[in-house]
């Protein structure tokens, strides 16, 4: 009788740690998982004027995924409207604002490279001179390490001349709103082919 106790209590503790180790391992795995989601965003039109980019539907600013496709649309408009740009930008920086420094760095980032924020667009590669598939959209992502300051978002965007992702950062305002706050997305990439006499 003894031994079928101890073997009953054997089992029960073997069934309890599989169990425990069962459950460690879906936590563990589930938390890998927090902060890998990326999101598509879809820009049925490219705009042509402020109020147009005002109307998109990303325009509304409640997740900083949405923000973060507005600055690639915005930083878009430099090679045919550079005020443009310049106040689709203002727009998404909020309280922020666009400082006169922000707007050097990017007159000087395009200097022969109007291609670059056109390659954050699906389909967009050197070998077709970066021209983005229709409908244009913009794959955005998240890592673990992306909600690491609170009130603050780092998301990132795939270029296709480029090996790693770009950083884009978002601040959530008062109003609910996330803004931007800081973009990486000029950065160097490789020139399209019809500009490379290498390729």
């Amino acid at each position: 009788m003894a031994f079928l106790d101890n073997l009953k209590r054997q089992a029960e503790r073997k069934l309890k740690q599989t169990a425990q180790d069962a459950l460690k391992k879906g936590i563990n795995k589930a938390a890998t998982n927090i902060g890998n989601k990326s999101e598509r965003i879809v820009i049925g039109q490219m705009p042509q004027n402020l109020e147009q980019f005002k109307a998109l539907p990303q325009a509304a600013m409640d997740t900083p995924f949405k923000t973060a496709a507005l600055a690639v649309v915005a930083l878009c408009q430099y090679p045919k409207d550079r005020q443009l740009c310049f106040d689709m930008l203002e727009y998404i920086k909020g309280p922020a604002g666009l400082s006169g420094m922000d707007k050097q760095f990017i007159n000087d980032r395009f200097m022969d490279k109007d291609y670059v924020p056109r390659s954050y667009f699906e389909g967009a590669k050197p070998e077709n001179d970066y021209k983005p598939a229709e409908p244009y959209t913009i794959i955005v992502s998240e890592n673990p390490y992306s909600y690491q300051n609170e009130g603050y978002a780092t998301l990132y965007i795939a270029s296709g001349g480029a090996d790693s992702p770009r950083q884009v950062q978002m601040r959530k305002a008062k109003d609910g709103k996330w803004y931007l706050w800081e973009q990486f997305l000029l950065s160097d990439i490789r020139k399209p082919e019809s500009a490379d006499p290498w390729a």
